[in-house]
């Protein structure tokens, strides 16, 4: 199998909704957010997948030093995402910083279960879901260096989504990513959602989490200068699924994250992709 090939397989058997605002790319940029998004799915799946704590942090050293030879002068990666990778770091202009820093994501991963405050959990959102944002820019093409801020927050919007919709799932794991301040402030046990019961107090921090996100899309909105939003219009799709997401969460009652986990049904997704395909996005 052709590394290309490799990473659209990959792609296509995460079943993740990532890829459908990518759908209306060139076939360039397409593949290169395909390859970029298997690279995230390999290193997601070293964390998920090992039970053994030591051997996945050896595997993402691993990878630390697979993904060097990327850029190292005459250089061949060994794995076929990173040989998919190879060509497109001078094609789009792709750090290797950036690409080491959502390693960095993964160990956080490895040895934190719980965030003090929410600046500490905004440094994980940042390697795990903002540096991605970038990267996707930088594919997608940019002309204004404040579309990569507008990149970091949308992906800290997203990934703040992603924490709220995965409560219920990551306590079963025994993870709890809302910050331990929050839970003080609301007056709710760690105990409370490790064991699924949640209470009063945890409905209102689930308000106060989804009033949060809601305003970091409003933001990251604002920042996308109006010379790169057509280029970057296809990362706005994804966002658009991901915030109606978040509203169904909470018309649902946010709550409920810690019993069941909501999605976006498929034809729904097409929907709201071809809407902001054609008028935008306005959380």
């Amino acid at each position: 199998m052709e590394p290309l090939q490799y990473c659209q397989h990959k792609a296509a058997a995460s079943g993740s909704s990532f890829l459908n605002g990518f759908r209306f790319l060139p076939r360039a940029k397409r593949e290169g957010i395909t390859v970029l998004y298997a690279y995230c799915r390999e290193l997601d799946d070293v964390v998920d997948d090992c039970s053994d704590a030591g051997v996945a942090a050896a595997t993402l050293n691993w990878w630390q030093a697979d993904l060097a030879k990327v850029f190292a002068a005459n250089g061949v990666p060994e794995h076929p995402v990173l040989r998919a990778l190879q060509p497109l770091v001078p094609r789009f202009g792709l750090p290797e910083h950036e690409l080491v820093q959502i390693i960095d994501g993964m160990r956080m991963d490895l040895s934190q279960a719980r965030y003090a405050d929410f600046a500490e959990l905004q440094t994980y959102c940042q390697c795990v879901a903002g540096v991605v944002g970038r990267l996707i820019a930088r594919i997608l093409g940019f002309t204004r260096p404040q579309t990569l801020d507008y990149a970091d927050k949308m992906g800290l919007a997203l990934q703040l989504t992603n924490i709220i919709r995965d409560v219920g799932e990551d306590a079963r794991m025994g993870r709890i990513y809302l910050p331990v301040a929050e839970l003080q402030q609301y007056g709710v046990p760690a105990a409370t959602i490790l064991n699924g019961s949640g209470g009063e107090g945890f409905a209102r921090l689930m308000d106060f989490q989804v009033a949060r996100a809601r305003q970091c899309y409003r933001e990251a909105v604002a920042l996308l200068p109006a010379a790169d939003a057509r280029a970057q219009k296809p990362g706005l799709i994804m966002a658009a699924i991901y915030y109606a997401l978040l509203q169904e969460i909470a018309a649902d009652g946010a709550a409920h994250v810690l019993q069941y986990k909501l999605a976006i049904p498929g034809p729904r997704k097409a929907r709201i992709a071809l809407k902001t395909w054609l008028w935008g996005f306005k959380p």
